[in-house]
């Protein structure tokens, strides 16, 4: 990244996407951009040299300053402030196919009516009619020896289907017969299915009541059987099977049954199912071809009976023998065999049309619930296939749509085919290896094809159900692993469409396999999965599968993306559940995390930031909440490794080591803690611990990523609530006394501060201003316990005294009489009767205290709200919600502004309230009655907050309204508690990466460089112009616009490509004009409590999609998207880009500058050094130390040289530095007497020649590479004094310089004066105010300057821009 930022200028215009797959960081301002080279020391060589110089400059060189960078454009710069992520779901799609409630066919009671020999009353049978049942022609043998033949091969069938389950058969029952099967069935089985067969060839059809026929004792009767007794015996739940003529009859009588009970009986009472073998005016086939049982024997043996039927109407029914098909060779369960490869595809071809034509949730029900009721519903589909051959049609409850005619038949039909042509062969000759199919091959590859064009909006792909299948064949188990990776990776739709198929288990088993090549594709599958659903992980933990994803977590050889997709499974495995947390533990997965952050650098190129980030996460969850597992991390020293990460160069990667360092922080619930053994021992380990993690956290505080401080916002919330009282004391402790003749706090020295003596290291800076705006008044609450005399805040104070609580007014020194013991300690504050962290360093103490007050009033809203929370957990509570508008500077709010008694109720009206009123957030605190503090721990309170003043409240209302938020009675629930605590969003924001498409990226960036190249082009074209052009005059205003801001324009910027001007005020209101149609476009504040003003506006990313960089005086930067659009504008990130500003400083102005080729913001106020800001990194790349009490005025970036800038002084020095020298600074001068005001880099490629102006009025050309006396080389002598501002164009030679007497002077390079524009007393004049700021338009000759009285006007040369 180094050497890309700093990189010559000879840029070529490639494609776009190159520079977003390289994840850097640029972006592009509207300022002075580069220098242009005028070596002569006189006057005519200077302008001989420009001449040529300009005429010389080519295309080529002009794309030197068309940066190909983009920046801020990663996924957490989209909507974080809105977002509001929710991670994986606890019942979600997972818990919707998940087979909880599987089922279990337990008994099968078989009932058959055959009467052989005896046809019933109501049959006419043909010649030649189907005889055999069970494939076994009951004349071949005597009656009865035939009827139990049949009986038995019947059970052997089904046994095939549920070899584990209890069969009873009863032949040629009576009623009696038939009641106590079905009892005894259904006493064995209790909650268990029971399958009810019954064979009706020997008996009449059913009435039309629905009566089945049995036989008296002596078989001269045939007996009905009403199926509401069937059904009073067999009870649910329960499954029946009818093969017999009419069997409509008997559904519908069943049916209108359970409807006339459906209101009376419960969900579960209707638990049956149905299989009829035709419809009630149907009889049974009596072809020859058949047999007599055809539908029993479509449903108990389906391979024989499909390869049957298929070879009477295929290609091989003249030459094949069908008594070959008894003889196929091998099991049905082996695979590798011909008839176990059949019944497979068998398998496949049914669940592939039932799961296209049925609903998912009846396909769950009746496919993946049961065992013997999803082979049977699979059979039934072939026994309306071809039964529907010869005109019956079967019928089931739940009904089914028609399967018949579906087109995967054929490919059943072809796959056989290609099998039976085996057959021959393989009964001839045993030892001939049998040859695969090519169904599943084939099936795949057509899953393959939809991959590549199928999408969430067309057909959903049928050969799902194939794909399930073929996990089970090792031979074409990874391509199918692969396929199901890539379906998956489509989004949530493609999972919860693999669950409906019945996934879920197939992977789960696949956990157990060892086989390396599987390992990467299971692991993202069971990511895309888990990134939906975290409720299986449950499933994962039971049978120890967990061990799989830290195995290969721990694989070194795994690309670290896979390895970041394990820890990211680990991570849901043991998010919020306590089994997950033990099991990972007792398996070393701490160990294994803190091994590999251990080998690994943030700032090494070779790491990948997604492995570091889960890493941190996995660990954070593991550890949350479970004190054993915080005792074990701070044994393998985890603060220590994660520390290294704070520093790293991704946001996501500090955000997580935040994360995984505050989850260490104990909260103080006695909950998490269990009985252990050297518990005094790990509580003292545990108090060391978290002083360093709070250290390191406070450092973060002004992290330059609102993802990373709003974790630190958070981190420091559990801190709060674990040392509640503590840090109660403290605050109340600093603001408690105060003098009430002076303003300013004169008992509290300096801090001693935390980290390095650099301003970004210490985050406890508070932005000192004249007014106090717009803000909520917070308040202390009114429990804190005192401070005893060696420093130590003590543990028992009197702090919930009834008088307190209702508002009686106590003297500050009330504390001194009172009994130090009289209230128990576990109820002296904060939480009741839960066990405390052991207290820290006061100092530290303080210093979290204004940490806390500074997140509080962070650029960020998201931040800034959570903030307010953790101030809200010590104590410090909101109380007004409207604003309270302040007239001038320092003016204090009117007695009207006070609020209301009945808005402060119960307040007591006292000396110990006072307001912080540094920054944009007043806060006020109320103390309890407390000892004076020693001063050595509060130290340094006034450099955050020196202009802290008494305000008194006047209360009517005894109303209490001093509750502490965290204050309960003794049955309080840590849950309750804790709810109150602010709740993390790095961990749920993380997963949404892994429930978007992995394997694919989404080309949506065609447009986005198609328009690139196009604004390449049109600024090519115009910079060549501006090159080339030779402006005489430059005062033809072209547009007027009265923005109508109060306090006047104070800057404004103009669009590269679009004709549209932005401007802002002194109370940072934006507005966007478009200035061809004369229309507002937008209008929106900067943020909810302006302070000073607006420093600069800067546009990031000209040739993309820009984005408005505002720079508030304060030193706040707020990035915004979509800011041209009404009310539609996003805060894209937001920081604070100046640390550690001097107390007692002069009123702030934050001066800035951007740098698009190195993606560098410049930024410097009051204190003694320039913040280099990455924005690529959203971090402080480096401070430089000015070593000096002058304070800069002025910045200006060169955007021709990567880390090239200059800064102008308050004294009139000027500095030209250089990131790329290790001194940083080139060269000094110093060619003003004054402040200066304005400062630019002249047009050109040149690196060392600055122009710059100061208040004065005159403008120097200097070429910084010159020795001191020559440093200057041209002096204009614009105003006499009262310059207010210049601008130099990009690529022209044009300075405008503007007055604050209404006045703008536009001179060339050379120094001629071009042109002036200035006030004309009468209406028909153009007319202007007082200068506030000038700006030219990036590649056109076009001049915008704001005035004091609130006007933009544009100006052009004598020929207006086309």
């Amino acid at each position: 990244m180094a050497a890309s930022r700093f990189s010559p200028s000879t840029v070529v215009v490639t494609n776009h996407l190159q520079e977003f797959s390289a994840n850097r960081n640029a972006a592009e301002e509207d300022g002075v951009r580069s220098g242009y080279s005028m070596n002569n020391a006189s006057y005519r060589d200077i302008s001989d040299t420009a001449s040529s110089s300009y005429t010389e400059m080519t295309t080529t060189t002009s794309m030197a300053y068309l940066p190909q960078t983009v920046a801020l454009c990663e996924l957490r710069h989209n909507g974080f402030e809105d977002c509001v992520p929710s991670g994986p779901s606890a019942t979600g799609i997972v818990s919707k196919w998940l087979p909880r409630d599987r089922m279990k066919t337990g008994y099968v009671a078989l009932v058959l009516c055959l009467n052989i020999g005896v046809d019933p009353p109501d049959v006419i049978k043909i010649s030649p009619c189907a005889r055999m049942e069970c494939w076994i022609d009951p004349f071949s043998m005597a009656p009865q020896k035939a009827l139990e033949t049949i009986g038995r091969t019947l059970n052997q069938q089904y046994e095939r289907w549920q070899p584990k389950a209890r069969y009873k058969y009863s032949l040629d029952p009576t009623v009696e017969d038939v009641k106590k099967l079905c009892a005894t069935c259904r006493k064995s089985a209790k909650s268990e299915r029971v399958l009810f067969h019954y064979n009706g060839h020997g008996v009449p059809k059913p009435t039309l009541n629905g009566e089945i026929w049995v036989f008296n004792r002596s078989y001269t009767q045939y007996i009905p059987l009403p199926v509401s007794d069937l059904d009073s015996w067999l009870k649910t739940p329960s499954i029946y099977v009818f093969d017999c003529s009419a069997a409509g009859l008997v559904v519908k009588a069943f049916t209108e049954l359970q409807e006339g009970s459906a209101s009376s009986s419960t969900p579960s009472m209707q638990d049956y199912i149905l299989l009829a073998a035709c419809e009630a005016h149907e009889t049974l086939p009596q072809s020859a071809e058949y047999p007599a049982d055809v539908f029993t024997s479509c449903l108990t043996t389906p391979i024989k009976m499909a390869l049957r039927w298929l070879c009477t109407r295929s290609l091989l029914h003249e030459s094949f023998d069908y008594s070959l098909i008894d003889r196929i060779p091998g099991r049905q369960t082996d695979r590798k065999t011909l008839l176990g490869e059949l019944n497979w595809i068998f398998t496949a071809v049914t669940d592939t049309i039932a799961w296209n034509v049925l609903p998912h949730e009846l396909f769950q029900r009746l496919f993946r619930q049961d065992l013997l009721v999803a082979s049977l519903f699979r059979n039934f589909l072939l026994a309306e296939r071809i039964m529907r051959s010869a005109n019956c049609s079967p019928i089931s409850c739940p009904k089914l749509p028609a399967t018949h005619q579906h087109h995967m038949w054929d490919a059943w039909d072809m796959a056989a085919e290609i099998c039976l042509s085996q057959l021959p062969c393989l009964v001839e000759d045993p030892n001939k290896e049998f040859q695969p199919s090519p169904f599943f091959t084939e099936q795949l590859t057509a899953f393959e094809v939809w991959l590549d064009h199928g999408s969430e909006h067309k057909k959903p792909p049928e050969q799902l159900p194939i794909v399930l299948q073929v996990l089970l064949s090792q031979c074409h188990r990874f391509r199918a692993l692969v396929l199901l990776g890539r379906f998956l990776d489509m989004g949530p739709w493609a999972v919860d469409l693999a669950l409906s198929v019945g996934i879920f288990p197939y992977v789960l088993k696949l956990l157990q396999t060892t086989t390396p090549e599987l390992r990467q594709i299971l692991v993202f599958i069971w990511t895309k999965i888990l990134a939906l659903d975290k409720s299986c992980q449950v499933d994962l933990v039971k049978d120890g599968k967990h061990t799989y994803f830290i195995r290969f977590l721990d694989n070194v050889e795994a690309y670290p993306e896979q390895r970041a997709m394990a820890a990211f499974v680990l991570a849901v495995i043991v998010d919020s559940h306590k089994r997950g947390q033990e099991a990972c533990i007792k398996a070393g997965l701490i160990d294994v995390c803190m091994r590999h952050l251990q080998g690994s650098s943030p700032n090494d190129a070779q790491t990948e930031p997604l492995f570091l980030q889960w890493i941190c996460l996995c660990v954070g969850k593991l550890w949350e909440d479970f004190f054993e597992a915080q005792i074990i991390a701070l044994h393998a020293d985890a603060p220590a490794i994660l520390a290294p990460l704070l520093s790293g160069p991704q946001p996501e990667v500090r955000a997580a080591a935040v994360f995984a360092l505050g989850t260490l922080l104990d909260v103080g619930f006695d909950t998490l803690k269990e009985v252990h053994g050297d518990e005094d021992g790990d509580d003292d380990e545990k108090t060391r611990a978290e002083g360093i993690i709070v250290k390191n956290l406070l450092n973060m505080v002004s992290d330059g990523s609102p993802l990373v401080r709003a974790e630190v916002a958070v981190a420091l919330s559990r801190f709060a609530f674990g040392h509640n009282k503590h840090l109660k004391s403290v605050a109340a402790a600093a603001y408690g006394k105060k003098s009430q003749s002076t303003s300013v706090f004169t008992s509290i020295p300096a801090l001693a501060t935390i980290g390095s003596g650099s301003g970004y290291t210490n985050p406890h800076y508070m932005t000192q201003g004249s007014a106090v705006p717009s803000a909520p008044l917070l308040r202390v609450g009114n429990q804190s316990p005192a401070v005893s005399r060696d420093g130590r805040v003590s543990t028992s104070s009197p702090v919930a005294t009834a008088g307190m609580m209702h508002g009686s007014p106590l003297s500050d020194d009330s504390s001194l009489h009172s009994d130090s013991g009289a209230v128990n300690d576990c109820a002296s504050n904060g939480v009741i009767n839960h066990a405390r962290p052991k207290p820290l360093d006061n100092a530290l103490y303080s210093q979290s205290v204004i940490s806390m007050c500074s997140l509080a009033k962070d650029p960020s809203p998201r931040v800034a709200n959570l903030g307010r929370k953790v101030l809200s957990i010590i104590g410090i509570e909101q109380v007004v919600t409207k604003p309270i508008k302040f007239i001038g500077g320092n003016t204090r709010p009117s007695e009207s502004s006070v609020p209301s008694s009945s808005s402060l109720a119960g307040l007591v009206r006292s000396s110990s309230w006072f307001e912080l009123s540094g920054g944009h957030l007043p806060l006020a605190f109320r103390t309890p009655p407390v000892s004076p503090p020693r001063p050595s721990y509060i130290t340094g309170i006034r450099r955050v907050c020196s202009s802290l003043e008494f305000r008194p409240h006047l209360l009517n209302s005894p109303d209490s309204g001093l509750a502490d938020p965290l204050l309960g009675s003794p049955s309080t629930s840590a849950a309750s508690e804790r709810s109150l605590l602010p709740q993390s969003m790095i961990y749920n924001w993380s997963c949404g990466h892994f429930s978007k498409p992995l394997l694919t990226s989404v080309d949506d960036n065609e447009d986005m460089n198609v328009r690139r190249e196009e604004r390449e082009k049109q600024a090519l074209e115009h910079i060549v112009k501006c090159q080339h052009s030779s402006v005489r005059k430059l005062h033809n205003q072209i547009a007027g616009w009265d923005t109508k801001f109060e306090t006047g324009s104070r800057t404004a910027l103009l669009q590269p490509f679009s004709p549209v001007v932005i401007a802002s005020d002194e109370n940072e209101r934006i507005r966007v004009w478009n200035y061809e149609e004369a229309t507002l476009l937008n209008s929106f504040n900067n943020h909810d409590y302006p302070e000073k003003g607006v420093s600069k506006l800067c546009l990031v990313n000209e040739l993309d999609e820009n984005l408005l960089l505002v720079a508030s005086n304060d030193g706040s930067i707020r990035i915004w998207k979509d800011y041209s659009l009404k009310e539609q504008q996003k805060l894209v990130t937001a920081f604070a880009s100046t640390q550690g500003l001097r107390p007692g400083g002069r009123s702030v102005n934050t001066v800035v500058d951007w740098q698009q080729q190195s993606g560098y913001l410049f930024t410097s106020s009051e204190v003694p050094s320039i913040m280099v800001w990455d924005l690529d990194k959203e971090q402080l790349a480096t401070s430089i130390p000015l070593g000096s009490d002058s304070t800069i005025s002025a910045l200006a970036a060169s955007q021709v040289h990567g880390g090239q800038f200059a800064a102008g002084f308050v004294d009139g020095c000027v500095k030209l530095f250089d990131l790329r020298t290790p001194e940083k600074i080139v060269g000094s001068t110093k060619p003003h007497a004054q402040r200066v005001v304005g400062l630019a880099f002249q047009p050109g490629l040149e690196p060392a020649k600055i122009i710059s102006a100061s208040q004065a009025g005159n403008i120097q050309f200097l070429d910084m590479r010159r020795n001191k006396e020559k440093e200057t080389y041209l002096t204009i002598d614009a105003f006499r004094g009262s310059l207010t501002a210049m601008a130099v164009h990009r690529h022209a030679p044009l300075i405008a310089s503007g007055s604050a007497k209404q006045l703008i002077k536009v001179f060339n390079l050379e120094g001629d004066p071009l042109g002036t524009i200035r006030y004309y007393p009468n209406f028909m004049a153009q007319k202007i105010g007082p200068v506030t700021c000038l700006t030219f338009h990036p590649y056109q000759l076009l001049l915008a300057a704001g005035a004091a009285d609130a006007c933009v006007s544009i100006y052009a040369d004598e020929i207006s821009p086309p």
